[in-house]
């Protein structure tokens, strides 16, 4: 088989899209559209203002709040026991 036998049975109707890829003009775009769309939706999953680092942030700012509340109630508690001990001091 010649090279003149191999460009004859190549049907020149054909897009480009379905010489190279074998798909029709319309599944590649769609095909298309589907990538890009799942890439931008995953995208702003991993970085927009719903994402799992936002969601982290919040959770290590929760468990410092946490922390935050115990110190705070140690040091109140120490404020009234030194408040109440001088209140009975100058009480006599």
């Amino acid at each position: 088989m010649n090279h003149d036998e191999m460009y004859d049975e190549i049907d020149s109707s054909q897009s480009i899209t379905e010489k190279y890829l074998g798909l029709s003009v319309g599944k590649f775009l769609a095909a298309l559209f589907i990538v890009l769309f799942s890439g931008v939706y995953i995208g702003s999953l991993l970085y927009g203002t719903n994402s799992l680092q936002v969601l982290m942030k919040l959770d290590d700012y929760h468990d410092y709040l946490k922390d935050e509340i115990h110190t705070l109630k140690k040091e109140n508690a120490q404020k009234q026991r030194e408040y109440f001990e001088l209140k009975e001091i100058t009480a006599q």
